[in-house]
């Protein structure tokens, strides 16, 4: 794939990455991590930008290193989900089909950042073995 055309979809994704900031039914860390991956295909510098974001940042690192999520960023991504969406349920949305549809989309969210495995644990297995 062209150049250009890795650095364009590696906005593409920061930007989808940031709106799922801030709307809960939308995922941030799968966009920021095909970010980094068109990046590290197409330009360096900004793959080193992007890794060097103090928000977003060292999460990318400890996936690309460890497949692993920080417990406290996963209590956080939770409880935001939890909070934004099950206020989004109760007080934007008026038809039921619609309201079991978005609570089933955030309850699925949940459950995969739940499963995603901690970075604490990692590293304690990692300090076992040594």
């Amino acid at each position: 794939m062209p150049k250009f055309v890795l650095i364009s979809l590696g906005f593409v994704f920061v930007a989808l990455g940031g709106l799922g900031l801030v709307l809960p039914v939308m995922p941030t860390t799968p966009f920021l991590l095909l970010a980094a991956a068109c990046f590290a295909r197409s330009s360096p510098r900004f793959h080193d930008w992007l890794l060097n974001v103090h928000l977003f940042g060292p999460l990318i690192r400890n996936w690309q290193e460890t497949r692993s999520i920080p417990k406290r960023a996963k209590l956080l991504a939770i409880i935001t989900i939890v909070v934004v969406g099950g206020s989004s349920v109760l007080f934007f949305i008026e038809k039921t089909f619609l309201k079991i549809f978005v609570t089933a989309i955030l309850l699925f969210h949940i459950a995969f950042i739940a499963s995603i495995k901690s970075t604490e644990l990692v590293e304690l297995k990692k300090d076992k073995n040594r």
